[in-house]
């Protein structure tokens, strides 16, 4: 079960770091060039703050339960995680866009919340 819980955590941290970290250091603008046209519909900072939530979250799925301070956090983390893909599942959908990718990630967190309450229980 710790190995599953992982895997996807992981998984799930390397996509959100990779993601948090473009959203956070990249302009507005390249990224609206780069496809990310949603972030026409936000503020330069709320971008940002989507960013950052994404990073700390990526952290917080994979640290406490790898250093066993407070391994309740991780899946509480991917809780976290998961409302924001389910608001960009909803801004997708909104803007008419497909949110496969959002959904799929989503889902993923999903699960890595679900082995890590199993984990840590």
């Amino acid at each position: 079960m710790t190995i599953a819980f992982y895997l996807a955590a992981g998984l799930a941290a390397l996509v959100f770091l990779a993601a948090g970290l473009m959203k956070l250091i990249r302009p507005k603008a390249d990224l609206a060039e780069s496809g990310l046209t949603w972030v026409q519909d936000y503020s330069s900072s709320s971008v940002k703050l989507i960013g950052a939530a994404e990073i700390l979250g990526a952290i917080g799925l994979i640290a406490p339960a790898a250093t066993s301070i407070s391994p309740v956090l991780s899946p509480i983390s991917g809780i976290c995680l998961t409302m924001i893909m389910l608001g960009a599942v909803f801004v997708h959908a909104r803007r008419r866009e497909a949110p496969g990718m959002q959904i799929g990630l989503a889902a993923l967190t999903v699960a890595a919340t679900v082995l890590g309450f199993l984990t840590v229980a």
